[in-house]
């Protein structure tokens, strides 16, 4: 083989590469992610309003518990239901404030925890001792840091319950606020959602988000809680979901009234701290979880590279033509999505968003290797 054939074998496999990585976005992106896209809520006859336990876990979150918790307290919702706040060995004034709530609302139930357990780090054991004095089956949970977007929170979540459902995915957004820090926490929450619950979707549930997460104590108990993970930090959400979902028993909730809101990090360092907490239990997921999602995410890592290279190297009218295969892709998908998860505001920006999920993907890779933290604060 001389040189010259050589060199445009070369330059051919470059362009191959590029054209099979974006083949794979393509398919992650009309395989799961347009089921999210064309998602339509099946309709009922008539509505339906079963007991409900809302249950927060708080540790020091005096601040958070006076500005959110009163939007659980002023929930409209005529059946029966709880507030469940459990302090975890607080050293703040949240057993004071959390007493001065009681005096005006009486649906708030209060368990105050004093000590740790010893070889369950995080929130799991607080969690699991909220779960076990909850009155009703279904269980309905968000973080002190939380607040629901409308008083309805609690009617559109256990609506999704129909026959066989035994968890309701929820989307835990964030406030939005001026500066690129909030559209790029945001836009990284958008798009884990539109993982997560394209996946639910597809009847391959992954994980939920602890911020606005339902599902019943039966299942809990059936499955033996936390106990297969207790040594996690983190996980009590993400991991207990990969657990026991099944492609029958999940459904997930993304009315306007469904959504719950977070304050977002003000600082890139405390957020990719953050970040960094959550991606340490993805290596704990089921093998199929990870496969999919290491394919898709990795595909997503080569994607800018290998255009870049199939451009410079190879002919760049081909190279754009699949580049604008998968832009138009996105673009719809993305465009649908955001509507579906009232986000609409972000997708003025997707594009500088998704050259920035490069980035994003360099920084946070090495915490799927880490071990977890031994804290959930």
């Amino acid at each position: 083989m001389d040189l010259i054939t050589w060199s445009l074998n070369w330059r051919l496999i470059l362009f191959i590469g590029f054209c099979l990585v974006t083949l794979l976005q393509l398919l992650f992106y009309w395989g799961f992610f347009s089921r999210l896209a064309f998602f339509k809520k099946v309709s009922r006859d008539k509505s339906q309003q079963h007991p409900v336990s809302v249950i927060v876990c708080a540790r020091d979150e005096a601040p958070n518990l006076a500005k959110n918790l009163p939007g659980l307290l002023v929930q409209q919702y005529s059946s029966t239901h709880e507030v469940i706040v459990v302090n975890h060995n607080s050293q703040d004034d949240t057993r004071y404030l959390l007493e001065e709530f009681k005096k005006t609302f009486k649906g708030l139930h209060i368990v105050n925890l004093e000590q740790e357990a010893k070889g369950i780090p995080g929130k799991k054991y607080p969690l699991s001792i909220g779960i076990k004095e909850a009155k009703y089956e279904i269980v309905l949970l968000t973080d002190a840091d939380c607040v629901p977007a409308t008083e309805n929170w609690i009617y559109a979540m256990q609506h999704a319950y129909d026959e066989g459902a035994q968890i309701v995915l929820g989307y835990g957004s964030y406030h939005k606020m001026p500066g690129m820090l909030n559209k790029l926490i945001r836009f990284e929450t958008f798009h884990s959602a539109l993982q997560y619950l394209s996946y639910a979707l597809a009847g391959m549930p992954y994980m939920g988000v602890g911020r606005n997460l339902s599902y019943k104590k039966e299942l809990f108990f059936n499955n033996k809680g936390f106990a297969s993970i207790n040594h996690i930090a983190s996980g009590d959400d993400d991991l207990f979901v990969n657990k026991v979902a099944t492609k029958t028993n999940t459904r997930i909730a993304i009315d306007p009234d469904a959504i719950t809101l977070s304050a977002a990090k003000k600082s890139f360092g405390e957020w990719v701290r953050q970040k960094n907490r959550h991606y340490s239990t993805a290596k704990f997921y089921k093998p199929i979880h990870k496969f999919l999602l290491t394919v898709y995410n990795f595909s997503f890592f080569l994607f800018y590279p290998s255009f870049i290279a199939a451009t410079i190297f190879y002919d760049w009218r081909l190279a754009i033509a699949v580049f604008a295969l998968r832009f138009l892709s996105q673009s719809f998908v993305y465009y649908k999505t955001m509507k579906q998860l009232h986000e609409t505001d972000l997708f003025a920006w997707w594009w500088l968003m998704d050259i920035w999920m490069f980035v994003y993907y360099c920084i946070f890779a090495p915490a799927l290797w880490r071990k977890p933290t031994r804290t959930w604060r």
